[in-house]
């Protein structure tokens, strides 16, 4: 009697390790909720928004902006709103381009500006507010 009271409590410890590990990896890579309303639709994760418009990254865990000033030395500065030259910029229109796995995106601002040319004045994007995909629901106004 004693061994299967072991075995069993060896057997619901493991499953509960296991369910707990899915867990906690399926935490670490969702990060809807974190994703701005004015965002793209289509992405359960994404680390940075690259603005091809005006050349600026947004990273969405930390919800700042990453952009590059002449006017403070010539370098990149993070701030958590866009710099008043930007005062007029429409979020909501603009396109954004999903970065993920690049820790610094603004360090390889040549190639995305190269890469992602063609998507400057595109205002065709579906918005995570304008989506009534039920992942997005904690976005939905009523």
């Amino acid at each position: 009697m004693k061994k299967i009271v072991f075995i069993a409590a060896i057997l619901f410890s493991c499953l509960s390790f296991k369910n707990a590990n899915a867990q906690v990896s399926f935490k670490v890579g969702v990060n809807i909720g974190s994703q701005p309303e004015w965002g793209p639709t289509g992405y359960d994760h994404a680390d940075f928004y690259y603005l091809p418009d005006i050349g600026v990254y947004y990273n969405v865990p930390a919800h700042t902006f990453t952009y590059f000033s002449a006017h403070d030395g010539g370098r990149w500065i993070t701030e958590p709103n866009l710099p008043a030259v930007y005062g007029n910029f429409d979020l909501y229109h603009a396109y954004k381009v999903v970065v993920n796995n690049d820790p610094r995106p603004w360090m390889h601002d040549r190639n995305y500006k190269v890469k992602y040319a063609s998507y400057r004045g595109r205002h065709d994007q579906v918005i995570i507010r304008d989506s009534h995909d039920a992942k997005y629901r904690n976005h939905w106004h009523k």
